[in-house]
């Protein structure tokens, strides 16, 4: 089993940048692949990237193609997720999610994963 804790999320204005991390306590964290999900006030929670569990792997929401960046370090067992050009819409909460994978497998679907992270705030001012 693994535990996930969010970090990263604060108050930026639109254009700036925020680092979120994610980082396991416990587990043997290269085994699972690791996603990104959000949830905004009223809305459902949505994808936004996931990383495989051997780093070679990634896929990223449409909304975050070319703006957001996800990484990992197998090292620290935490996944980092890069949010440049912040805008008003991806105000939401942040939650990390992991699920034990092959080594190239990356889910978009909430179902996809096991464990989950309490989730970060993440607000963008216009």
């Amino acid at each position: 089993q693994v535990q996930l804790v969010e970090s990263g999320g604060g108050l930026v204005q639109a254009g700036g940048s925020l680092r979120l991390s994610c980082a396991s306590s416990k587990g043997t964290f290269t085994v699972y692949a690791v996603g990104w999900f959000r949830q905004a006030p009223g809305k459902e929670r949505e994808f936004v990237a996931s990383i495989s569990r051997n780093g070679a792997s990634n896929d990223l929401a449409d909304s975050a193609k070319g703006r957001f960046t996800i990484s990992r370090d197998n090292v620290l067992k935490t996944v980092f997720l890069q949010m440049n050009s912040l805008e008003p819409d991806d105000t939401a909460v942040y939650y990390c999610a992991a699920t034990a994978g092959s080594s190239t497998w990356t889910g978009r679907r909430v179902e996809d994963y096991r464990y989950w992270g309490q989730g970060t705030q993440v607000t963008v001012s216009s």
